[in-house]
């Protein structure tokens, strides 16, 4: 399937006879008809009140806390396999809800962003996580400077641009800044720019996966950053190469991400890659 363009492979385990693992998600990634950004493993529920639990692999074998877009896919999965329109499901990030907004629509209930400096998490102590002390470029010119930080399952750098985020470099810089030491567990690496109070343009470079035509949680991530510096309102639109994803940060905290889904083909694993069974 993908969510404005991204792809994201959803595995059907819910009969929990295999467990999928890094190696084999990235053997699947390698395939071209399979090759994947996310790969959201549908086992049955652990937790009470919920639907199911997601594992969710990037295409390098890490794997991820969130992906809103992703969960978007599960959800139309999981509403064809049940006829539910309101569900909760378990990943690694916490418990989401999921409801059908009509037509091609999903709504997610992302949670809470988590600010605290040792949430994110980072290495060293910041007080405040709206502008870190992190740059690219020249010590007197940079070309990147002062990212906001945040959890929405996964870290987030949000590089505030006052030019098209299409302009930079990200395939260069994205690997660098993914990987610099002050993300002990790596992040995604977002540039945004401010088009009005309600419209942000985002660029992701995506932790595991790389450059991505939609990332759910970068989006949270910008919207919920870009109201904390009163730089937009806590309801916009977040523009990405993909498409447009509704993003609203409510008064008691959670984010709700709105956007579509769209079915692209279904099969059958390969046997051989899951000893004893085809998937």
């Amino acid at each position: 399937m993908n969510g404005l363009g991204n792809e994201i492979l959803v595995v059907d385990m819910r009969d929990g006879a295999a467990t999928m693992t890094g190696a084999v998600a990235r053997a699947v990634a390698g395939e071209d008809r399979t090759a994947f950004e996310q790969m959201m493993v549908v086992y049955p529920p652990r937790a009470d009140g919920t639907e199911a639990y997601i594992k969710i692999f990037n295409n390098d074998g890490s794997v991820a806390g969130a992906c809103g877009n992703g969960t978007r896919c599960v959800a139309h999965f999981l509403n064809r396999a049940t006829g539910k329109d309101h569900m909760t499901v378990e990943t690694d990030g916490g418990l989401l809800e999921i409801f059908n907004a009509g037509g091609d629509l999903i709504t997610v209930d992302m949670g809470k962003p988590r600010f605290g400096w040792d949430q994110i998490p980072l290495a060293e102590e910041f007080a405040d996580t709206t502008g870190i002390e992190l740059q690219i470029g020249p010590i007197d010119a940079p070309v990147l400077h002062t990212p906001s930080v945040v959890n929405v399952g996964n870290p987030h750098a949000i590089f505030w641009v006052d030019r098209d985020p299409d302009t930079y470099e990200l395939d260069r810089f994205g690997p660098l800044l993914e990987n610099h030491p002050i993300f002990p567990e790596r992040a995604n690496i977002s540039l945004a720019q401010v088009l009005a109070p309600d419209r942000i343009k985002v660029r992701v470079w995506e932790r595991g996966a790389g450059l991505t035509l939609a990332c759910g949680t970068a989006a949270c991530a910008v919207g919920v950053a870009a109201a904390r510096k009163g730089l937009a309102d806590r309801k916009v639109t977040i523009e990405l190469p993909g498409g447009p994803l509704g993003i609203e940060w409510r008064a008691d905290d959670h984010i709700l991400m709105t956007g579509p889904w769209t079915l692209e083909w279904e099969g059958t694993l390969p046997e051989n890659l899951l000893p004893g069974r085809a998937a």
